[in-house]
């Protein structure tokens, strides 16, 4: 069985939704995480993994929505979490890409999911997008002040100082269609290089289609793609690596267990 770590199931139409999900469950997905990307919308989609048994859900505030509004209270965030389906925080994070978000909102908000994080015992998961520098200063901050708490870096595109910043941290990476990518081969060595019991895979449905279907509208199903080409990275049959990523999300994901 595989995990899809991180999808976003509410951005297909409702009608549309089972073919998605019946999909994933043929291609041996067995569970899926859909993610938070503001406070309205996470309440939306923990109503929604309710209704999913093999769904479950986080909550957060994506850092291209970090400026709409001022930054949660770490106790809001936390609070939030008391729900049988959210296993975790986020996404948050910085987006230095696209900058939706004025950077100190960004900041801000990053500071508050993980603070959140640490006072539920949850995992964040943290979107990083060209601001490797900042979230590694900021994550180091934020655990000197306030110690440790349990990390992802979701779909990750980054450079090898922030994977092992997270790993020396005790966190974990997950990797999405991007590993698949003709020119990602600094993604595909660090995947090759880290610790075998710090891997996860994603899709980020519906976007990064994993290559033979890059280019297509992603969804979880297509998850194997990516956990075939990591297993071929690190040597592995698909079955290891399936057996391996899952043991390695309910390490983290300990809700999920």
């Amino acid at each position: 069985m595989l995990i899809d770590s991180h999808c976003h199931l509410d951005y297909y139409r409702r009608e549309e939704l089972p073919d998605v999900l019946r999909r994933g469950e043929t291609a041996g997905i067995g569970e899926m995480v859909t993610i938070g990307t503001t406070l309205a919308q996470s309440q939306m989609i923990r109503a929604l993994a309710e209704t999913l048994p093999n769904v479950w859900c986080t909550v957060g505030i994506h850092p291209h929505n970090a400026g709409e509004a001022p930054p949660p209270a770490a106790e809001t965030l936390a609070t939030m979490t008391d729900h049988p389906k959210v296993i975790g925080i986020g996404e948050s994070g910085l987006d230095y890409f696209y900058d939706k978000a004025p950077r100190d909102a960004q900041h801000a908000t990053f500071r508050a999911h993980i603070r959140a994080a640490r006072l539920a015992s949850l995992p964040i998961a943290i979107h990083a997008r060209d601001a490797d520098d900042d979230i590694i200063r900021i994550l180091t901050e934020e655990r000197e002040a306030g110690g440790p708490f349990d990390l992802l870096l979701h779909c990750f595109s980054s450079g090898r100082a922030l994977a092992e910043t997270a790993i020396e941290m005790g966190g974990y990476v997950s990797f999405s269609g991007i590993l698949t990518f003709p020119k990602s081969q600094q993604i595909r060595d660090i995947a090759r290089d880290l610790p075998t019991d710090r891997l996860l895979v994603e899709t980020d449905a519906p976007y990064l289609a994993p290559v033979p279907n890059r280019g297509k509208r992603n969804e979880p199903a297509w998850v194997a793609h990516t956990a075939h080409m990591l297993a071929e990275l690190r040597g592995l049959t698909d079955a290891e690596l399936a057996d391996l990523t899952t043991e390695n999300f309910r390490r983290l994901f300990r809700k999920a267990a």
